[in-house]
């Protein structure tokens, strides 16, 4: 397969059946499962793992120790921080053959701190924020900040990642549609 101007680091494990992007970047033992399909201009950081049939837009960026399991989407521009993972059923039991896959959206420009879970089943609106730690259960607004466990909205950000005070951003003018 093709990959053009793609770093793969030596101690990598990149399936032959994965789909890399132009210009992506993916770092030290991380692991990408066949038909994974990940965009153009990506990083993708140490010790990661991106599962099978998993599909990552342009521009993202998944920090160190991610897992990006199964029935995960993530659509160009998201940010996805350190340690960062996704669930991808309801009811996970080691000895159920049972189990069914959720969904998960992560839309545009989206950013994941730290540490947060995303459960699966849920959307997480374009350029909204997950703060540091929060666990979320629930579908997350476009725009909007949230934190905790469960998360909550807390209010709103900007494109520019800046918390709101109302509709237009004070740094760089931008105003949201809520």
């Amino acid at each position: 397969m093709d990959r053009k101007n793609v770093y793969i680091d030596e101690h990598a494990y990149v399936s032959n059946e994965a789909i890399i992007g132009e210009n992506s970047k993916i770092w030290i033992n991380s692991q990408i499962r066949e038909r994974a399909q990940i965009g153009r201009n990506c990083i993708i950081s140490k010790d990661t793992y991106i599962d099978f049939d998993v599909i990552i837009g342009d521009n993202v960026k998944i920090q160190n120790g991610v897992s990006v399991y199964h029935g995960v989407i993530i659509e160009d521009d998201v940010f996805v921080g350190p340690n960062a993972t996704f669930t991808n059923d309801f009811y996970p039991r080691a000895f159920s053959e049972n189990w069914s896959v959720r969904n998960t959206l992560i839309k545009k420009g989206a950013s994941i701190c730290a540490n947060s879970t995303i459960v699966c089943g849920n959307t997480i609106g374009e350029y909204a924020m997950v703060a540091a730690g929060s666990v979320v259960t629930h579908d997350v607004e476009p725009f909007s900040l949230v934190a905790g466990s469960p998360a909550r909205c807390i209010g709103h950000v900007c494109k520019c990642g800046r918390k709101l005070d109302g509709k237009k951003c004070p740094s760089c003018g931008f105003e949201i549609p809520v």
